[in-house]
């Protein structure tokens, strides 16, 4: 049983579950197994795990300090990889069409994407689109441009960059592991679950 479709995620390189918990400072912690944990973290806090040889997650629907659009959200994310190195967000929920993606090293974001469908909009865009996006023809064009003179063609294009949340499963494997294709099988370890 993966994850990763209408919920957000981080993953962490080289991190202990404790560690990733203490940063996000998780009050009131229980040890859960990966199917339980999961299946709570998408009604309500966050689960924290070690589901692929040298990465820790923390997942949550609703649980994590920040989406991807909050104002904050860039110190935020700046904040915990100072404290834990390399960190990557990703967030998917397809009511609203929001799908985003961030990367983090040594407390600098380095790349940070964002798109809402529900507006058309693109909030967040920081750093150059990565080779890996790059190579999948999403979140490469920043904000829309002043769409007063924009033709057909072009409105187009622009909206063809747009990623969906199958897109951000991409770039979940490319930058770490695609969540969705993990099972109970697979994760063996328990985890830390906050409510």
């Amino acid at each position: 049983m993966g994850f990763g479709y209408k919920t957000s995620w981080l993953a962490v390189r080289g991190r202990t579950v404790e560690e990733v918990a203490d940063a996000l400072e998780l009050p009131r912690r229980q040890t859960l197994d990966w199917a339980t944990g999961v299946d709570l973290a998408y009604g309500e806090g966050v689960f924290v795990a070690t589901p692929v040889p040298g990465w820790t997650i923390a997942h949550s629907r609703r649980g994590l300090p920040l989406d991807a659009y909050d104002q904050g959200f860039v110190e935020w994310l700046s904040g915990l990889s100072l404290r834990l190195g390399e960190v990557q967000f990703f967030a998917s929920e397809r009511v609203v069409e929001y799908h985003a993606w961030a990367l983090a090293r040594a407390g600098e974001v380095l790349r940070a994407y964002c798109y809402v469908g529900e507006q058309g909009e693109i909030p967040l865009f920081v750093g150059d689109p990565t080779a890996d996006e790059i190579r999948i023809g999403k979140g490469v064009l920043g904000p829309v441009p002043d769409s007063a003179d924009w033709s057909n063609d072009e409105a187009d294009v622009w909206f063809s960059t747009t990623p969906s949340e199958d897109d951000v499963m991409l770039m979940a494997a490319a930058w770490s592991f695609d969540p969705s294709t993990l099972d109970d099988q697979a994760v063996p370890a328990d985890g830390l679950y906050s409510a």
